[in-house]
């Protein structure tokens, strides 16, 4: 019977499926150790018990499988949230969305925020955290989505979250805030990217969003001034071609100080604008 490899040894054969990055990442599932471990005792044997679950799991990276649903985690503006098939896998574009939202957000302010769509709680859950003055409302149609997300508030934000199930403001007839936060499914129907890399394992309806990606947006946008307060903000990421179709939207509907942000890639990732009447920046 072969002796159970090294950590070194396992890290070398593991990068025939996958990159270094992932492959430490997928061994530190098994080990629950740090990088600094990994290092430092490279050549320290895995069990065999180890050895068979880290080959599982390099197995069901090599077929496709993203590595946040392996570990069930992924890190999101400095922490560490549950993620599961059932939600988007957060991601570093998105943290813009946060950074937007936090400025239009005095810190000591008892703010009203919705988290529309929200998914593994990433983006609602984050303000709350950053924010602990606020309330915060995360609403999502998916029941499995909320548990996620339920579980994330939980750890970072237990007193300022409130969780709502249903279909965008079906939730929150009657009630206003102060910010309004989306990323909501904005991929075309028919996208090639749909049958490419993690989109393949993401829970479609948290992608797809009609003919041209935009039915979501539409539908937030247009009854977003129902549900804000005098100078409400509404910001949304989006797709990296709909920029000028979002913004065209948010004119149409009256919003003012329209804003187009862009990602550390220089694409326009969110956009957003005061609710109709608001003056003022």
């Amino acid at each position: 019977m072969p002796a159970a490899p090294t950590i070194r040894e396992a890290l070398d054969a593991a990068r025939q499926a996958t990159d270094r990055i992932e492959a430490r990442m997928l061994l530190r599932e098994v080990l629950r150790q740090p990088d600094a471990y990994l290092l430092a005792h490279d050549d320290a044997p895995l069990t065999a018990a180890q050895a068979r679950q880290y080959a599982g799991l390099v197995a069901r990276r090599a077929a496709g499988e993203p590595v946040a649903y392996i570990t069930g985690r992924r890190e999101f503006h400095g922490r560490e949230f549950r993620v599961t098939p059932a939600v988007l896998i957060p991601r570093p574009e998105t943290e813009l969305l946060v950074e937007l939202a936090l400025r239009r957000l005095p810190a000591g302010a008892a703010q009203r925020v919705l988290d529309l769509g929200a998914g593994s709680g990433c983006i609602g859950v984050t303000i709350a955290a950053e924010r602990p003055q606020a309330r915060v409302t995360l609403v999502d149609a998916s029941a499995e989505a909320l548990d996620v997300a339920r579980a994330n508030a939980a750890r970072w934000a237990p007193a300022n979250t409130a969780l709502r199930h249903g279909d965008w403001y079906s939730p929150v007839v009657g009630e206003c805030y102060d910010l309004i936060v989306a990323n909501p499914p904005y991929v075309a129907d028919g996208d090639a990217h749909l049958a490419q890399g993690d989109l393949r394992f993401e829970p479609r309806a948290a992608l797809v969003s009609g003919a041209d990606g935009l039915d979501a947006i539409r539908r937030i946008v247009s009854a977003a001034q129902r549900h804000l307060s005098p100078s409400g903000w509404l910001l949304l990421e989006h797709g990296y071609d709909q920029a000028g179709a979002c913004a065209d939207l948010l004119r149409a509907a009256g919003f003012t100080g329209l804003l187009a942000e862009c990602d550390l890639a220089g694409i326009v990732r969110v956009s957003g604008g005061r609710r109709p009447g608001a003056s003022g920046g």
